[in-house]
């Protein structure tokens, strides 16, 4: 086994103690809120995408939030915005999964995640709650780049990437409903906004964003498992030999 493998193992392992372990599930509080800071920043980034403009971002201590942007997107658009939410965890954990297979690229990561967490903080996050809790994994995800070994990093990357694929299925069945319940009140879900903007029933595109959330995860995991799978060598290829004919002399005779 791989360092590499051995630290994705770890992570698995920890994740499933997580939630098997009843003394343990405290502890999965602040990992759920990681998928909802995934998805609202899929949110404002979708915005900002489609050319409107990421104004808020704000999280709840019950793991709900919202983020809130402006203009005057097309339906298409609006449609876009409302599925990079749904999109972002699992697109955050298919990077991480394929970023974590380097040490190097790894502890670079974990830096740039930091520094980009510590500005999103500074610019959308606009209450004391979500500001906090952004800033202690920015400044986290800093100091374990600086201060931890290559492979405590790698590891780290790897378990939050387990937590974000997680979500992904503990938290599906927001994929199927047509409201949403936060910590700012009652208000139409994600797949409610994309079915106003395309017509078609929420729960399709809530189905279809399902399964678009697995190819993504899908794409990140699917090296792991190469590269865990025994490698078969191909038969050498026998050589050829080849006997050199002398070659014929002609010699005049007179």
């Amino acid at each position: 086994m791989t360092k590499a493998q051995r630290a994705l193992l770890i992570s698995i392992v920890a994740t499933v103690a997580l939630y098997a372990v009843p003394q343990l599930h405290a502890l999965a509080w602040p990992l759920i809120l990681l998928s909802t800071l995934a998805h609202e920043l899929g949110h404002g980034i979708a915005a900002m995408l489609v050319g409107c403009s990421f104004d808020q971002l704000v999280m709840y201590a019950d793991a709900s939030g919202v983020a809130r942007w402006s203009g005057d997107p097309g339906r298409f658009a609006r449609a876009a915005i409302s599925a990079g939410g749904l999109m972002g965890p699992s697109i955050v954990a298919g990077a991480l999964f394929g970023v974590a297979r380097n040490e190097r690229s790894a502890r670079i990561a974990a830096m740039v995640l930091g520094v980009v967490l510590l500005a999103v903080d500074v610019l959308w996050v606009r209450n004391l709650f979500g500001f906090g809790f952004v800033a202690l994994l920015g400044a986290g995800l800093l100091g374990l780049s600086a201060r931890a070994s290559a492979e405590v990093t790698r590891t780290t990357l790897l378990f939050v990437a387990c937590q974000l694929a997680l979500s992904v299925f503990s938290r599906g069945d927001y994929l199927f409903t047509d409201v949403a319940h936060t910590g700012a009140g009652v208000m139409p879900s994600d797949v409610a906004h994309i079915q106003a903007a395309l017509i078609l029933p929420y729960w399709i595109w809530g189905g279809f964003i399902g399964l678009l959330s697995v190819a993504v995860l899908w794409a990140g995991v699917r090296p792991w498992i190469r590269d865990s799978l025994p490698s078969v060598d191909a038969p050498k290829a026998k050589k050829a030999s080849s006997t050199r004919k002398p070659r014929r002399r002609s010699q005049r005779e007179g």
